[in-house]
C-alpha cells in the first residue's frame, strides 16, 4: 500500500491528462483526479484509467486551490491513514522514481512539510515562451520559500494549515507555503527532476496572459500578508508597478511637453544590459522578456486592485 496518494487537477487537458495518470499509476495505487468543468473527454478518460474522479460544481468559480482542496480531502476520505499527498497538474507527468525519492526525504526529515524537485519543460524548443518556462522552473536546490503546483506534502502539515485558500485565483502555492513556514515547517527543493510539463505556450498572447497572472499573484499574496515581517512578494509587486506602469506613464506624459523626454526610455536598454550581464546563461531573450513582462505584470496588479476596490468577483486568468 502506498504511503503517498496523488491528486491531479485539470481542465480540458486531453492526451496530456492520459499521460499524467499513466505516470501517476507507476508511483501510487491511490489517485484522485479533480476536474474543473472540462468539455472534452477528460472525466471519461480518468475513470477508464482507474482514477477516482471529483467533478467540481460549475456554479462556483474554478480555482486551482479549490480543486486541490477537494482532491486531498477526497483522498483522505478514501484512505484516512494516508501520510503524504503529491499534487500534480494535469499537463505534467512524473519523472520515474521521483515520488519514492520525495517520500523518502519527508520520512527522514520530520521538520519538512513539503518536498519538490525540478519541473522540466517537455518541449522547450517549440517556442521561446516554452523556453522561458523551462528557465523559470530551474530554481535553486535546498531550503526554499515556496513550491509550485507539483509537490509532495505531509498530510498533517496540510491539515494544520487548513489547506489552500480557495478564493485565490493565482499564487495559492506560495501563500500556503508562507503559512506553513509560519507554523514552523520547512520546504525543500531536491536536486532531481520531478515532473515533465507541457506548457503548450506558442503565442505571444498566451505569454502575456500568463505574465498578467503573475502580477495578479504578486499583488494578492503580498496584500494578504502585508503585515508579515517577510514581506513576501512586496518587492516583486513594486517592481511591476514601477517598471511596467509608473515609469512608462511618466515618460510618456513628459514627452507631451518635449519629445526629447522619450530618450528616457533608454533606461530600459540599460536595464536590459544589466540583466543580460547578471545572467549570461539565460541570455538576451530572457532579459528582454523580463523587462517587457513588467507591463502585463503591472496590468495584473492593477486588475487585482480594481477588483478589490469595486468588490467584483475574481476569475481565473487562463493562458490556454
Amino acid at each position: 500500500m502506498s504511503r503517498a496518494g496523488i491528486v491531479i487537477i485539470g481542465r480540458n487537458e486531453g492526451d496530456r491528462l492520459i499521460r499524467c495518470i499513466a505516470s501517476a499509476k507507476l508511483a501510487s495505487d491511490q489517485i484522485v483526479y479533480v476536474d474543473s468543468g472540462s468539455v472534452d473527454a477528460s472525466v471519461t478518460s480518468a475513470r477508464e484509467l482507474g482514477a477516482i474522479v471529483v467533478e467540481l460544481d460549475r456554479q462556483m468559480p474554478f480555482t486551482a486551490a479549490r480543486a486541490r482542496n477537494f482532491g486531498w480531502r477526497e483522498l483522505l476520505r478514501q484512505r484516512p491513514g494516508m501520510e503524504f499527498v503529491h499534487f500534480i497538474d494535469g499537463d505534467c507527468e512524473f519523472h520515474e522514481g521521483w515520488v519514492a525519492k520525495a517520500v523518502s526525504f519527508l520520512c527522514e526529515n520530520e521538520g519538512y512539510a513539503v518536498a519538490c524537485g525540478r519541473r522540466v519543460e517537455r518541449f522547450p524548443e517549440a517556442s521561446v515562451y516554452n523556453q522561458l518556462c523551462d528557465l523559470e522552473w530551474d530554481t535553486p536546490v535546498g531550503d526554499a520559500l515556496a513550491c509550485g503546483g507539483d509537490a509532495l506534502f505531509r498530510v498533517s502539515a496540510l491539515q494544520d494549515a487548513g489547506g489552500y485558500r480557495e478564493e485565490l485565483i493565482a499564487g495559492e502555492e506560495p501563500e500556503l507555503c508562507l503559512r506553513l513556514r509560519g507554523n514552523g515547517w520547512k520546504i525543500r527543493r531536491i536536486g532531481d527532476d520531478m515532473t515533465f510539463h507541457d506548457a503548450a505556450m506558442l503565442k505571444f498572447s498566451q505569454w502575456w496572459k500568463r505574465s498578467q497572472r503573475c502580477g495578479f499573484a504578486f499583488a494578492i499574496v503580498s496584500d494578504l500578508h502585508r503585515k508579515d515581517p517577510q514581506r513576501y512578494w512586496v518587492a516583486e509587486t513594486r517592481r511591476a508597478i514601477f517598471w511596467g506602469g509608473l515609469l512608462p506613464i511618466v515618460i510618456s506624459l513628459l514627452a507631451i511637453a518635449s519629445p526629447w523626454f522619450l530618450m528616457s526610455f533608454l533606461v530600459y536598454l540599460l536595464q536590459w544590459l544589466r540583466l543580460r550581464r547578471r545572467s549570461a546563461i539565460s541570455g538576451s531573450a530572457w532579459a528582454y522578456f523580463v523587462i517587457l513582462g513588467k507591463i502585463p505584470e503591472f496590468l495584473g496588479v492593477a486588475r487585482y486592485r480594481w477588483l478589490r476596490l469595486t468588490g467584483r468577483q475574481m476569475r481565473l486568468i487562463e493562458y490556454k
